[in-house]
């Protein structure tokens, strides 16, 4: 009899300042939950005025659960599905878990939704070596024609911070700021070795960085996506990769036509990689400064460094040359054409296509091409190349920004070839630097340091050429921001760049990540700030890279290619995602009128915050880095945020896409 007395006890809760009473045999029926933790004096408990019990939890998902506890029946009417299954957790409650986590899991299959088109499994990552990687060198001095190979050299990390530190250039966490702005340490230890810091795409081929190695995937019409070559294990960590799958060399060589080049530190390693994974070093060199850039333009491998040093390895002739100009804060590339926009406030251009001519004299042909009328620091760089016709020749359009936050455009005209670009227009809109911009046939972007505030107008343009008339009309002003903690690891921001990314005469695309460790992305339009979709890791591991590749179609007769988004997971495996059927999907939807969003929503935004430290006082500004110009800028010390002004950065995202505010913290600050 004692035992039904103490079964049918009734229990007064005071749950989040609303009553509720109950059974105890609701409450215990479940074993080893809060409850019964709770009511067995294993957990201690507070009583209100009136001898309830009280825990501070929310008092409506409370009810569902008691309600759960009393009949065994859920009710989700009205009810977050998350916030529901994290309130179960709490309580112990582990019967309705599992209820509550397979509801999930049919909105979340573990083999994609439509968007999801592949999965590349981590590959077997290479021991090290017994010895260092050892290797030759090529050294050049910039103005000695003279050859030095070093052999034998030891290229370890400590070498790489010693070179940097005895010449006072040192690398920010966040990529693209300007030499002497902080110190950084070696981190690489910290790093999971299996993360994917990196990829790099080029027609059919995909190349993925990991700390210590480097990886190529290539697509074959058949067969599908095939790991075709590793590099051995490197003692140094890989800070930036290139790819070029079309390479032509001096005795027009098809076989080793695929070159893969990665750096750490000064050092840059160069490979030939043969179509069934066949491998040869072409050689390691030496830019004797910290590598910022890494690229292929045609057949010649870039290195640039934003103290202002060049170094181009050229297929045909097989050297490695260094070059010295202005410090370099921006850079585009066009055709053979590399544009740099350096600290002084002028615009320079190598024609790569005469690099060879100019061998003797050591001379890169660096040409200026225009300067600022400000003076200003160009710091982020456009070009485009109008279609070339009978009537209009090659009509250049160049648009930059500059580190007062002016966007100008100028453009070269056919019969003003001699005589510099002319200045076409000026925007003032923004008042922090200018770390993106986009000259593409339909829009102008811009992004400035301000927590990724995005600008975008409209082009007219009279037989593909821009016109005055009506001119460039403003479009959207939205925002793309990461809210991240400063990231351990050198190349976070090259393998984290938003973008935007696409063809200039296409729909382009900024990727959104909204916190550093996450399992989504938000597709946004570049032009409007629209989301076309949101993709989420299948198997719910960390993307910890990302990359935008259009891969060519198959051989077969109409196969066109098609653009994906690729991304790199720390737990080392690949998975693909077709942006092609998203924008086919994003235009049906526009079509069947339906309500465009932009970025995260309230919902979205509050369970993404709840992995970041708000509190964090490396919580500021977006850093100064561009795509695909990537800039240098210097960054002054920036002041901790409030509790109140970082939740005035963040916004919430409403009706309006304008008022998707949110906030970036992955810029240094300068203790």
């Amino acid at each position: 009899m004692a035992d039904v007395g103490m079964t049918s006890e009734i229990i007064h809760l005071n749950v989040g300042g609303t009553r509720f009473s109950t059974s105890r045999q609701t409450l215990t029926w479940n074993p080893n939950t809060f409850f019964t933790s709770l009511l067995s004096g294993r957990i201690s408990s507070h009583k209100d005025e009136s001898g309830a019990i009280f825990i501070d939890r929310d008092p409506k998902i409370f009810s569902v659960i008691l309600n759960f506890l009393r009949t065994k029946e859920i009710q989700l009417r009205n009810v977050d599905l998350s916030a529901l299954r994290h309130e179960a957790e709490f309580y112990g409650i582990s019967t309705l878990v599992r209820r509550l986590t397979l509801c999930e899991d049919l909105d979340h299959s573990s083999c994609g939704d439509v968007l999801f088109h592949g999965y590349f499994q981590p590959p077997m990552a290479p021991l090290p070596s017994s010895s260092s990687f050892r290797q030759s060198v090529v050294s050049v001095d910039g103005g000695d024609n003279q050859m030095a190979v070093t052999s034998s050299q030891t290229h370890s990390r400590n070498s790489s911070i010693d070179s940097r530190v005895s010449q006072g250039y040192t690398r920010a966490i966040s990529a693209g700021v300007y030499p002497n702005s902080g110190r950084r340490t070696d981190q690489s230890s910290l790093l999971e070795p299996m993360r994917v810091t990196m990829l790099r795409g080029h027609q059919n081929w995909i190349c993925a960085a990991y700390p210590h190695f480097v990886c190529c995937y290539r697509m074959k019409d058949s067969t599908g996506w095939h790991l075709l070559w590793k590099s051995q294990y490197m003692d140094a960590q890989v800070e930036r990769i290139a790819l070029n799958a079309k390479v032509i060399t001096s005795n027009q060589d098809t076989i080793n036509n695929k070159m893969v080049a990665a750096s750490s530190g000064s050092t840059v390693w160069l490979w030939a990689v043969s179509d069934d994974g066949d491998k040869r070093q072409i050689g390691v060199f030496d830019l004797h400064v910290l590598v910022d850039n890494l690229f292929f333009i045609g057949s010649q491998l870039v290195a640039l460094s934003s103290t202002g040093k060049v170094g181009v390895w050229h297929s045909m002739t097989q050297h490695w040359q260094i070059q010295d100009v202005v410090p370099i804060t921006s850079h585009d590339t066009a055709g053979s054409f590399l544009l740099l926009g350096c600290e002084n406030g002028k615009i320079y251009y190598i024609d790569m296509q005469k690099f060879p001519l100019r061998m003797k004299d050591n001379d890169l042909l660096v040409t200026e091409l225009y300067s600022d009328p400000s003076s200003d620091m160009v710091t982020a760089l456009s070009v485009y190349l109008t279609p070339k016709t009978s009537l209009s020749g090659n009509w250049i359009e160049i648009a930059y920004g500059t580190s007062s936050g002016t966007v100008r455009v100028i453009v070269q005209h056919p019969e003003t070839v001699g005589h510099g670009p002319q200045l076409f227009q000026t925007f003032t809109v923004h008042r922090s630097p200018v770390t993106k911009v986009m000259l593409s046939e339909k829009h102008l972007v811009s992004v400035c340091a301000k927590y990724n505030h995005v600008r975008t107008w409209n082009v007219t343009r009279f037989r593909g050429m821009i016109s005055t008339q009506p001119g460039s009309t403003p479009l959207a002003s939205f925002k793309i921001v990461s809210l991240d903690d400063l990231d351990p690891t050198v190349g976070y921001t090259a393998g984290n760049d938003f973008g935007p990314f696409g063809e200039q005469d296409d729909n382009q695309l900024f990727i959104q990540k909204v916190v550093s460790d996450t399992d989504q992305l938000f597709i946004r339009q570049s032009s409007t700030g629209y989301r076309i979709c949101v993709i989420r890791s299948v198997d719910g591991s960390t993307i910890s890279s990302f990359c935008v590749h259009e891969c060519e179609g198959s051989n077969r007769m109409g196969s066109c290619p098609r653009r994906y988004l690729f991304t790199g997971h720390s737990n080392g495996s690949v998975q693909m995602w077709d942006l092609t059927t998203a924008l086919d999907l994003y235009k049906q939807g526009e079509k069947d009128k339906q309500a465009p969003q932009g970025g995260p929503t309230a919902s979205e935004l509050v369970r993404l915050l709840e992995q970041v430290d708000l509190s964090s006082s490396s919580c500021c500004s977006t850093p100064c880095c561009i795509s695909p110009s990537s800039s240098s800028l210097q960054v002054v010390s920036a002041p901790a945020f409030t509790s109140s002004e970082r939740f005035e950065a963040i916004g919430i995202e409403g009706e309006d896409q304008n008022s998707d505010l949110q906030m970036d913290a992955t810029l240094e600050v300068d203790d």
